[in-house]
């Protein structure tokens, strides 16, 4: 008798500790879960703070150097490089509005690719951008930020499906 209450307890203690194990690798996954959730989160945020400010209002960014600009004379080069940046900016608003046209194309001869090609176009109007900033990045690099109210980001979009719809009718 003795013997049985003592292998009911090893088999009691055995049972409790592999409970006990699969408790703690549950929490603990959980734990690793969540934080992987929380980072992918935060991630998630990150981005979006990038391109939305804090009245949900895009922002974009536009980069032109200094020294690639066709002029001799460095105070034009300034100036020049400043509104590629900001002609870059607007570029990226109205790819945020109306997204890119891509268009891709490959060549394969004799089970070999041949040339590879990708071309992005973006077109649309953007108006009511406001200027946010203009600063020099380093030494040779300008910076513009740019942000568009969202009531004119939907009003713009809202035009151009209606455009897009009238061009489907016309062409029908």
């Amino acid at each position: 008798m003795k013997t049985s209450l003592s292998q009911a307890l090893q088999v009691l203690k055995k049972s409790i500790a592999r409970k006990t194990r699969s408790i703690v690798l549950v929490v603990i996954g959980s734990i690793v879960l969540t934080g992987c959730a929380t980072s992918i989160e935060d991630y998630n945020a990150a981005v979006i703070q990038g391109i939305v400010d804090q009245n949900n209002n895009i922002l974009a960014t536009g980069y032109a150097v200094i020294s690639a600009q066709k002029s001799d004379i460095p105070a034009q080069q300034r100036i020049l490089s400043i509104r590629a940046s900001k002609l870059d900016a607007y570029r990226a608003l109205m790819e945020q509005i109306y997204g890119q046209y891509l268009d891709a194309n490959t060549t394969i001869g004799e089970m070999v690719m041949k040339s590879d090609t990708l071309k992005a176009r973006v077109q649309g109007m953007v108006y009511g951008a406001r200027l946010v900033s203009i600063n020099p990045v380093g030494d040779d690099t300008y910076e513009t930020t740019l942000s568009l109210d969202k009531n004119i980001v939907n009003d713009l979009r809202r035009l151009f499906l209606a455009a897009r719809a009238n061009q489907s009718l016309a062409s029908s």
